[in-house]
């Protein structure tokens, strides 16, 4: 039988701030710019052992991998001012990929090793703030056997990219016991974090920083990305460690999860499909695609059909900030929505097992469509104040699509309001408001709605214009052109829908889809491209142009 040595190694990431804000910039950053360093760990007994580590580059995160069955472990640092920070104690990693596949290849490195009949072998890394010196409090069982203490071969010529030596079958971190302390590059100094302002519209998701923006360095990843044939339900994590990072540091603390998963684990990308920090900026994790559904490899035996967001911070007894729930609510609301899963039902998920699970392979699991990593694993990921909310990440999913609050207010009173409430509000014809009233041409009114307009006027009343008619009614300019302004809503008839202006009227043909304008007798067909192209959600809510003007 082969016995590996019980062994621990601890892995230090250093996460600096790198968040770009030019969206122009899709170079990733160069393979050298990542340092990293290797130190060897030695004689950790049964028991209780304090080791204290230093190295001149600062660093700010910190994981452990090996064998670590029965272990258990915990992490402070050192203060500029030479006093010690909270101990944090570190979780087991989220879950290799199922079924053996890593971005669409065979594993390598410890997810390999550690087979689905063996413990954990490493532990998501623990943001610590940044320092120099930590201290590592590691917890072994009575009769585990000291670590070794050969130090590790230098890194091979295929490697020497990595400056260091991955985990491989034939060398598991048990083997040894090694610091790998990884350095990201500095931020820019002109860099500057701009923080969320305004009102996000209905259906609009919040700004999405990519993976060219937070500085994925994309020569790490392997394969192609692994898709499933859609999503049916959302994981809840964090991220573990202090919650005093800046917003600047976000970036540094996603791109240090992304180094140590993808190379120092061998899984080829970040585990999670999006990441979230405090301040309610979201982050692009794994690759191929926000809005195709991509497989990671967040919640062991529970990653197939799953989207897996990741809490930047430590929510054991400290809760996510508001913009952190409202952020992630909304994130799920859009992405649920794409699939048509209700943020608040349930759902029936088939386990494809493994240590990381307390379901074995083949049972299927009754869970909410949006639950949580404690929910299917050995974890109390995302932790206690985290897991008290989720009631209400799931009702903002749930309101994704509803106006907010501030803009019912400011229609309330107004005869478009009670129009749009008579004919069925948000479930009308023209979906939930998208911006407050404005003046047309002459004395009339207009709000926008996710599905169209209505108008009002002394002469005609509120009345709403949506589909290729309204897009037909743009190309011409509105109210501003031949037509006027609309004096009715639609008329269903059997061949074509009728809709009638102050100077004419314009019918849509059923069967062919074209638009015609009929003016004096005269019939002439029109475009039903919309004047302003591709629909395209702005950023923030604020007070519409004038449509013509769209």
């Amino acid at each position: 039988m082969f016995l590996t040595a019980i062994a621990a190694t601890i892995v230090i990431v250093s996460a600096v701030a790198n968040l770009t804000r030019d969206r122009g910039d899709h170079n990733p950053p160069p393979a050298h710019g990542t340092q990293l360093a290797e130190q060897p760990l030695i004689g950790l007994g049964p028991g209780v052992t304090v080791r204290e580590l230093s190295q001149a580059t600062p660093f700010s995160l910190v994981a452990l991998t090996g064998d670590l069955a029965g272990t258990s472990t915990r992490v402070r640092a050192r203060h500029a001012d030479g006093s010690w920070g909270p101990w944090y104690q570190t979780e087991y990693e989220t879950a290799a990929p199922d079924n053996g596949s890593s971005a669409g290849q065979p594993l390598t490195g410890s997810a390999k090793a550690a087979g689905p009949t063996e413990g954990p072998r490493s532990t998501d890394p623990v943001f610590v703030g940044t320092t120099t010196t930590v201290q590592i409090a590691v917890t072994r069982p009575l009769d585990a056997v000291p670590t070794g203490g050969t130090q590790p071969p230098p890194p091979s010529s295929e490697n020497t990219d990595l400056g260091y030596r991955p985990a491989s079958r034939d060398q598991p971190f048990g083997q040894n016991i090694s610091a790998i302390l990884i350095s990201p590059p500095q931020a820019p100094v002109e860099t500057h974090w701009t923080p969320p302002s305004g009102v996000l519209m209905p259906g609009q998701p919040p700004a999405i920083i990519s993976r060219a923006e937070w500085g994925a360095d994309e020569s790490l990843r392997c394969g192609s990305p692994q898709y499933d044939n859609g999503i049916r339900a959302a994981v809840i994590h964090h991220t573990a460690g202090s919650n005093d990072y800046s917003p600047l540091e976000s970036a540094g603390i996603v791109k240090a999860i992304y180094t140590y998963h993808s190379k120092t684990l061998g899984w080829c990308d970040i585990a999670y499909n999006a990441l979230v920090d405090k301040y309610g900026q979201v982050f692009e994790g794994s690759s191929g695609g926000l809005t195709k559904a991509v497989e990671g490899f967040h919640t062991g035996g529970f990653n197939r059909n799953t989207w897996g967001v990741a809490m930047i911070g430590n929510f054991d007894d400290v809760p996510p900030t508001p913009l952190q729930l409202r952020s992630v609510g909304r994130l799920l609301g859009w992405r649920l929505g794409m699939d048509g899963v209700d943020p608040k039902g349930i759902v029936q998920l088939e386990s494809a097992g493994s240590h990381y699970t307390t379901f074995p392979a083949g049972a299927i699991a009754t869970l909410p469509t949006i639950f949580t990593h404690r929910d299917v694993g050995n974890t109390d990921c995302p932790g206690n104040a985290a897991y008290a909310l989720m009631d209400e990440i799931r009702d903002i999913a749930s309101h994704f699509n509803d106006p907010p609050e501030e803009l019912l207010n400011a229609l309330k009173g107004g005869a478009i309001y009670e129009h749009w409430e008579a004919i069925g509000g948000m479930n009308s014809v023209l979906g939930a408001p998208t911006s407050p009233e404005d003046a047309t041409e002459g004395d009339g009114r207009y709000a926008t709605f996710a599905k169209g307009a209505m108008y009002w006027s002394p002469e005609t009343g509120p009345q709403p214009v949506t589909g290729a008619i309204y897009d037909a009614w743009a190309s011409q300019s509105y109210e501003r052109g031949p037509l006027g302004l609309p004096t009715s809503a639609e008329i269903q008839e059997p061949l074509q829908i009728t809709q009638n202006f102050q100077h004419g009227t314009l019918n849509y043909d059923r069967l062919t889809g074209d638009v015609s304008e009929v003016i004096d007798g005269i019939t002439t067909p029109l475009s039903t491209q919309s004047p302003s192209g591709p629909t395209v959600p702005p950023e923030h809510f604020s007070l519409p142009t004038h449509p013509t003007n769209a």
